[in-house]
């Protein structure tokens, strides 16, 4: 017995979408769904007619922005009126207005849902060979970037289709972003919050290399990579400051061999930078963090590993008998980018996550 639909949000974010969209529509109820959100994201008056023709339709409603705000925007109005308006009690499913995402795909994703209740991403397999080469090139990097620096295997990070379960709705709208980054940091409250999800593959369907997509291509990387380019210039800014002090204070003092003095100072310049580190990934990386622990949770994360790394640069220096200065801090830069990618996984999960606030309290 096939699970009834009854319950299932289909949310539709649409900007200047074309008669593609009547047709989703019309098949979203064919294959048994009763209630479709459209939101028509200030796609403006040439573009009207097609929401009054959506609006007409059974079991749809038209959602609408004024001025263009971005499929993020667009996607929290549409779950915000879901949340709010109670209209359900088993999910959403948001789905591509341009035809890419096909009805039963759509259908199988909710199911997939209800069933087992996690999140549900559709993922496409981007070795099909009709994938522009810029589609997937840029896929294969963001899902690098985040088994590196988030640890989680996604295979298909930029999806649209994504099937939430009513009870992580609200999880799901603390993530920010107003345009195409949204999708990526909603992705990020799940591993914050441990939300269960899988990956379930869909077809592949790209028309005319994608064209219809209003996805920018440089502005819109920039805003979904923003944390993690934040992230790594105020490492890049602390670590030089850093070894600038390791450096002088090795050549100032004529430390040389000496092990003690080695540690010693790598223990000042370290302090020194990881405080610099500390007010910038606060205010300006991980967004402002006002829980008072915050600076605890950092010190349990940074004296653990200014020790690991302490002990590791003076023993391979002493082990290769290194008392050239320079020698040594290229030592500890290499040992300090190892250990770069482990900080950033505690640091966002752990140190600066306000969602752990108000984690399981609904």
């Amino acid at each position: 017995m096939t699970e009834s639909l009854d319950g299932v949000s289909v949310i539709i974010p649409a900007y200047k979408p074309d008669e593609k969209l009547l047709t989703l529509v019309d098949e979203l109820t064919s294959v048994g769904f009763s209630d479709i959100i459209v939101v028509d994201d200030g796609g403006g008056r040439d573009f009207a007619k097609i929401f009054e023709d959506v609006a007409e339709r059974p079991f749809c409603t038209v959602l609408t922005h004024e001025l263009n705000r971005g499929k993020g925007a667009a996607l929290r109005t549409a779950f915000t009126f879901v949340d709010e308006a109670r209209r359900n009690g088993k999910g959403v499913v948001s789905a591509d207005a341009d035809g890419q995402h096909l009805p039963e795909d759509i259908k199988a994703c909710a199911l997939k849902m209800i069933e087992t209740g996690k999140v549900i991403l559709g993922s496409r397999d981007f070795s099909d060979p009709s994938v522009p080469k810029r589609s997937r090139a840029g896929n294969r990097i963001t899902s690098i970037v985040f088994r590196l620096f988030f640890g989680m295997k996604v295979t298909d990070t930029q999806t649209g289709l994504r099937a939430i379960p009513y009870q992580y709705l609200k999880d799901v709208l603390l993530a920010k972003g107003e345009r195409y980054e949204y999708e990526t940091n909603a992705l990020l409250i799940l591993k914050k919050r441990s939300i269960p999800f899988e990956e379930l593959k869909i077809n592949t369907v790209y028309l005319d290399e994608n064209k219809s997509s209003h996805f920018r291509a440089v502005r819109d990387s920039l805003r979904i990579y923003s944390m993690i380019l934040k992230y790594i210039a105020a490492s890049l800014g602390s670590s030089l400051l850093d070894n600038l002090l390791f450096l002088l204070i090795n050549l100032i003092f004529d430390i040389k061999g000496n092990v003690l003095g080695t540690f010693l100072a790598y223990i000042s310049a370290r302090t020194v930078a990881a405080l610099v580190n500390y007010l910038i990934n606060k205010n300006a990386v991980f967004g402002k963090e006002k829980s008072r622990h915050a600076i605890l949770r950092y010190l349990a994360v940074a004296v653990p590993l200014m020790l690991i790394s302490a002990t590791f640069v003076v023993w391979i220096g002493k082990a290769l008998d290194v008392i050239n200065p320079y020698l040594k801090t290229v030592i500890k830069m290499i040992v300090d980018t190892i250990l770069f990618f482990a900080s950033f996984r505690i640091q966002h999960q752990w140190v600066f996550n306000s969602a752990d606030k108000n984690k399981k309290k609904d």
